[in-house]
């Protein structure tokens, strides 16, 4: 295939279903695109979806060499395979194919900090790095996802009428991707944005288990109150999925499939890499590492089995079995708890983007990744639009609580969030992202708190100084002397 006028537009290595059904979105957009895998049947497989289709342009290759070959010059090739180890493995085997000024793109979940090491990298052998976030799951690949490149600006430029192309559309925004910044800053937005994806979830999970658990709903009835939460200001990928769970029916039994699902939550660790950052630059996420706390632990399904019984006595269940509650207000109750505790999770995530952007110089434009999530991506939301306008409005927005209309939100619906978690409380049920979104607000919007007495006492054993209220300076005080002799004088 030595003729340019017969090489395809890009390659894609890496089959597994995300890289399939990229691969068949990219060709069904008009570019010709080369497909290759380790496992070749793969390939096979990929080839012959391609055809079934509509007969997309997809050409499928056994080995590396081939595939590479196939491409036109400057070559693009997206690599979709595991993070980690088998990222360093599949460039190695294309790289040694690959001529100067060809580039690779990781559109996996890639710790932030390899994709830097591997652009410089890439860099010393003449190649351009991108790493590229993707968002929507196996249906966002395969119509249109959230694309969250970072690395080089030259590389993007290659690819820049793919991904235009390729990306969700959304009316009046245009395409789900923009060229986020320099080195791993695509990598670290989609990590982020994983990490509100989990605030989100888990916030969804509370408001279920209230109105079950509390409010006494049944599968139909969450199925028609999240539907109808879909239409207001709620609506988003994941509240309307949240509705078609409610509607599935076991096909393996009787009743609902929702019932019969395990209640224990996997991970693959870009909420605890949120986490971690978000400690490393003292950014407060409490509602993100919430929602880690309890995917861990839901994961000790067999101590909780034990625990239930060693609190049978404990008469969490009469507590629980005495709540007598006003169906339709607990409904409107946690609607708007729901919807002030999300934003909390948004705040947050957005705060620890600005506060990494800064420490690296990325200059990230916080309003443009709002667009982009709108979209294609896990948490596309009609308020991300109302996110994008608060920042349009002032770039410097210290928190997203702040911005006026946000603001008048979540004073509107303070009450209603207090009464889900005091309701939660009484009930025996835990409501940790709600819980501590709210204590979140609460520690935010107060001009003075207790930290005041911490200080104190970080200076009493530790000498660590504190500041005053009334006039600058740092300041010592001998506490344990001035409260021997305070004591002495009492004997």
């Amino acid at each position: 295939m030595a003729d340019q006028s017969k090489l395809t537009r890009v390659g894609l290595a890496g089959l597994a279903v995300m890289g399939q059904n990229l691969a068949l979105n990219i060709a069904e957009k008009g570019f010709p695109i080369s497909v290759y895998n380790r496992s070749t049947s793969k390939v096979d497989e990929t080839v012959e979806r391609a055809k079934k289709e509509g007969d997309l342009p997809v050409f499928g290759f056994h080995d590396p060499e081939s595939f590479v070959n196939s491409i036109q010059k400057p070559r693009v090739i997206i690599m979709l395979v595991k993070a980690g180890a088998p990222v360093d493995q599949t460039i190695k085997t294309l790289s040694q194919y690959m001529e100067k000024g060809d580039c690779i793109i990781d559109g996996g979940n890639e710790w932030y900090e390899n994709t830097e090491r591997r652009e410089k990298a890439m860099a010393e052998l003449g190649l351009l790095y991108l790493g590229m976030g993707v968002s929507g799951g196996e249906e966002g690949a395969r119509n249109g996802p959230s694309m969250m490149p970072g690395g080089s600006i030259e590389a993007y430029k290659y690819i820049e009428d793919i991904v235009l192309k390729v990306a969700a559309q959304v009316p009046d925004s245009g395409p789900c991707v923009t060229y986020i910044g320099e080195g791993g800053s695509g990598n670290f937005v989609k990590m982020v944005h994983n990490g509100i994806e989990y605030g989100d979830m888990q916030l969804i999970s509370e408001a279920y288990d209230v109105l079950k658990s509390v409010g006494k709903l049944s599968n139909e009835e969450l199925h028609e109150v999240f539907s109808e939460w879909n239409k207001g200001e709620l609506q988003s990928f994941l509240i309307e999925i949240t509705a078609d769970i409610f509607g599935i029916k076991d096909d393996k039994g009787d009743g609902y499939l929702v019932d019969k699902v395990l209640d224990k939550t996997g991970m693959k660790g870009t909420g605890k890499w949120t986490v971690q950052q978000a400690a490393d630059l003292s950014i407060a996420a409490p509602t993100i590492a919430a929602s880690l706390d309890s995917r861990f632990l839901s994961g000790l399904k067999d101590e909780r089995v034990e625990a239930a019984k060693v609190f049978k006595s404990g008469g969490f269940d009469d507590i629980l079995a005495d709540q007598q509650v006003d169906k339709e207000k607990l409904i409107n109750d946690v609607r708007q708890a729901l919807y002030a505790a999300k934003i909390c999770s948004y705040a947050q995530g957005m705060n620890l983007i600005r506060a990494k952007s800064n420490e690296k110089g990325w200059n990230l434009k916080l309003g443009e990744l709002a667009r982009i999530w709108k979209g294609g991506c896990i948490i596309r939301a009609i308020f991300l639009d109302r996110i994008k306008q608060a920042y349009d409005r002032n770039p410097e927005l210290a928190n997203l609580l702040v911005d006026p209309e946000f603001a008048k939100e979540m004073v509107e619906r303070q009450s209603a969030w207090r009464r889900v978690v005091c309701l939660a409380i009484n009930s025996g049920i835990s409501t940790p992202g709600m819980s501590s979104s709210l204590a979140y607000f609460d520690t935010y919007r107060r001009e003075r708190l207790p930290a005041n007495l911490v200080q104190a006492q970080r200076d009493y054993f530790g000498a660590h100084t504190y500041e005053r209220t009334d006039m600058p300076g740092s300041f010592h005080t001998e506490w344990f002397k001035l409260a021997k002799q305070a004591n002495n004088s009492r004997l």
